[in-house]
């Protein structure tokens, strides 16, 4: 099959020609009926000036007219306000407005395998009307239909979160992921005419059946890393501590003084209860 690429064809402005055929037909009446001319052939002028006024179409800011003769593409008009064209042309309207699309909530398994719910929204616009026109059937549902078949592709595409830190995910990486998909449904809607605007992810959340189980992950996950930053400082605070006695001689440790110490300071450190000290009357040793 041959895409059929926009062209602009010319068209006449419509108010002269609405004035002047109205002016013709009713001078041809007018003839006929003080016998200037026959009866039959004013009556004939008025008929072909009134069926000449079929030919009288608008076109608003935004917007253009596909014109077709007997199912073949003439060519498209832009200029706006009434204008004229053969009485036997074809006209149908495309607006070129910026629109939107938001797609529902789609169930899609991620890279991962993980059932998530995600929807985005599309802004585009008409860029060529004669392919809207005559290379799909219908083209916002063309536009509905491919946008929603590319989210899908793009969402099994990528991890709902990151596996490590250079992973681009769909939750952490939004700006890239808008590109992609922007870019995923372009490719699919170019043969339509379709020019994308923007693409956005506008919902993004696990499946209800593993949302609990991913949050309780979600929850380990931080409580692991907030234990291992508690037992870094921890470490480093007893090293400092153990270098300051030892600078200062204030007190000088065997190895297993030492290490009882050690293990003091980070209970006493680590806990995340307050903890209760024991105080020793008697001597060190």
């Amino acid at each position: 099959m041959s895409d059929i690429m926009e062209k602009d064809t010319g068209s006449l402005p419509g108010i002269p020609f609405l004035l002047g055929s109205l002016v013709v037909a009713g001078g041809a009446l007018f003839a006929a009926f003080q016998d200037i001319i026959p009866g039959p052939l004013g009556m004939l002028i008025a008929i072909a000036s009134v069926i000449l006024l079929v030919g009288l179409y608008t076109v608003a800011p935004n917007q253009s007219a596909v014109l077709s003769l007997f199912g073949k593409y003439v060519g498209t008009v832009d200029h706006t306000g009434l204008r004229w064209n053969n009485p036997f042309y074809s006209k149908r309207k495309v607006s070129k407005r910026v629109r939107n699309f938001e797609s529902g909530k789609l169930k899609v398994n991620e890279l991962d395998g993980s059932p998530i719910e995600i929807a985005a929204i599309t802004v585009w616009e008409v860029s060529d009307s004669a392919e809207a026109v005559f290379n799909v059937d219908d083209y916002e549902s063309f536009v509905q239909i491919q946008s929603e078949a590319a989210i899908r592709a793009m969402a099994g595409s990528f991890p709902y979160e990151p596996n490590t830190e250079l992973t681009v995910s769909l939750r952490s990486h939004p700006d890239e992921i808008s590109e992609r998909l922007a870019a995923e449904i372009q490719d699919r809607l170019a043969r339509a005419g379709i020019r994308v605007i923007e693409s956005r992810i506008s919902h993004l959340a696990y499946s209800p059946e593993i949302a609990g189980a991913m949050l309780q992950r979600q929850q380990a996950g931080a409580i692991i890393a907030a234990r291992k930053q508690i037992v870094e400082g921890a470490v480093g605070m007893v090293e400092d501590a153990l270098a300051e006695l030892k600078s200062k001689n204030i007190i000088d440790l065997d190895p297993e003084r030492r290490a009882a110490m050690v293990s003091n300071l980070l209970v006493v450190l680590c806990s995340d209860k307050a903890t209760q000290p024991v105080v020793n009357t008697g001597s060190l040793y």
